[in-house]
């Protein structure tokens, strides 16, 4: 069996690899008149990129610590922006957590009820003895602590609003949403992906389809070719609809809480790219911690680029996918062989020697994932150059050891730098990058791609999308149960 199994993983990795390398060694130039629709137009390269970290939990829902321990370890990573996402339970302040007895009560019987300790009004100490204060300025919440030498660290900017719907679905439908007032205390939501999505459209917030690979199932696959099969045709239809009828549904999370349960959902951003791109819609992609823990912290996160860190900027900046994707871990066995062969074959000694170590950890596991050293830097890609009129995609980026360039869902170049031209029959409707270092990896959104004989889709917006059926009696037993007074004596009981 362990035999068979390594035999489809190396036919797997193969696959992968024999279409990049085609691609890279005997691409022909064409003259083709591509039209890039590049998310990042409006950038100026010299605004600041911002850490945010834009789904995480405290006790208030079924987080393990406290909003102040989330605080002060996040702040001491250097995160700029933070969101305090409990399930159904809305983020309005940081000094005052407002607890939903029901939720706490569904989720206790799970995972236990703990302490809640928010931040103090007016200031505090952090465990360390730092000074913090809380401020309101420029329509935003911002935290920042004061240290024994007098100095100020960075203001790190409350996301407003934060909440992760659907907080007692039996199937983990979960759905981040921010800036608008919606969910507190919302309880159901099994397999009910479109209420809260249409009602925060409704409202002028953003949403995103959290962790897909955990609804779908897929993270139960083992090898990236059985993920997202035709078997999950009705998964992915509701998907593509969902993003279809509500343009502030703004995509879905691909690199989340270490990437053991979305290893696979990279492969459902191609699809859905592949179906949606020719219609005009991007998809856009965030990674996040999904952080129950302090240990968890700085594992998914995205970068920022903004003029300043303010709610109305990034409002904006998350509405136009001007962020990067990042993460400290990679799970997914074909992605990360092929980086590792790549790396040994071309590039330096230190390259070649992360790509060895990770071949080897793979070979001992084949579920061993890639972890990056907290203290090492990911890269960073200062800037993006398109040029229209030479059909070219650049990137300006540091610390970097692999820059693989995707187009319909596989490598088709590596390097900084991508002539369309010289792809011509490999690209399909968008190009993207990911940007592999030592110290984790970054995701650009995609670029769009327009020209004679790009890729057509005939795609029914309202696709038959029957999970209500899942809904009905849990969630109508959940909400009844909810109505019910005595949950708050229940809570109440689990906190002495």
């Amino acid at each position: 069996m362990r035999k068979t199994k390594k035999i489809i993983a190396i036919i797997c990795v193969v696959a992968i690899l024999s279409g990049a390398l085609s691609t890279i060694g005997f691409a022909a130039s064409t003259d083709v008149d591509y039209t890039i629709t590049n998310p990042y137009a409006n950038v100026d390269w010299s605004w600041d990129q911002y850490k945010a970290d834009l789904h995480t939990h405290t006790t208030a829902s079924d987080g393990d610590d406290t909003l102040k321990d989330m605080l002060e370890v996040n702040y001491d990573y250097g995160f700029d922006i933070y969101a305090v996402s409990d399930h159904g339970t809305t983020s309005y302040s940081w000094t005052y957590q407002e607890v939903i007895p029901a939720i706490q009560v569904f989720l206790g019987i799970k995972d236990g009820t703990r302490e809640l300790v928010a931040l103090e009004e007016g200031g505090g100490l952090t465990f360390d003895g730092d000074r913090y204060d809380v401020v309101t300025e420029n329509g935003g919440d911002y935290y920042y602590q004061t240290y024994e030498d007098g100095t100020t660290g960075q203001y790190m900017l409350r996301v407003p609003y934060a909440n992760e719907q659907n907080p007692t679905s039996l199937n983990n439908a979960h759905v981040n949403t921010w800036f608008v007032d919606y969910g507190h205390g919302v309880v159901g939501g099994t397999s009910d992906y479109e209420t809260p999505i249409k009602a925060v459209d409704e409202l002028g917030g953003l949403s995103v389809i959290n962790h897909p690979g955990e609804y779908t199932n897929a993270r139960d696959e083992e090898y990236t070719c059985d993920a997202y099969d035709e078997s999950y045709s009705y998964y992915i239809d509701k998907f593509e609809s969902l993003l279809l009828k509500y343009p502030s549904c703004i995509g879905i999370d691909i690199n989340s809480k270490g990437d053991s349960r979305t290893r696979f959902d990279r492969k459902l951003w191609d699809i859905m790219l592949m179906d949606l791109a020719p219609q005009d819609r991007n998809v856009l992609v965030i990674a996040t911690s999904d952080a129950h823990r302090v240990s968890a912290a700085y594992t998914g996160y995205t970068m920022m680029i903004m003029p300043e860190n303010t709610v109305d900027n990034l409002y904006d900046c998350m509405s136009n996918g001007e962020f990067f994707a990042a993460s400290k871990c990679l799970g997914n066995n074909e992605e990360l062989n092929e980086i590792a062969m790549y790396l040994v074959e071309n590039g330096d000694a230190d390259a070649a020697a992360i790509g060895e170590d990770i071949l080897a950890r793979q070979a001992e596991d084949y579920n061993a994932k890639y972890e990056a050293p907290l203290d090492v830097e990911a890269p960073m890609i200062n800037e993006i150059i398109v040029d229209d009129d030479a059909d070219t995609i650049k990137l300006d980026v540091e610390d970097d050891l692999c820059i693989r360039w995707i187009s319909n869902g596989k490598t088709i170049a590596y390097g900084d730098e991508i002539d369309l031209d010289d792809y011509s029959g490999e690209v399909g409707a968008y190009v993207r990058a990911e940007v592999f270092g030592e110290g984790g990896i970054v995701y650009t959104q995609a670029m769009l791609l327009d020209y004679e004989g790009a890729p057509e889709h005939e795609y029914k917006e309202d696709a038959n999308d029957f999970g209500w059926l899942a809904s009905i009696i849990p969630d109508t037993i959940v909400r009844f149960l909810a109505s019910l007074s005595i949950f708050k004596y229940i809570w109440e009981a689990m906190m002495k």
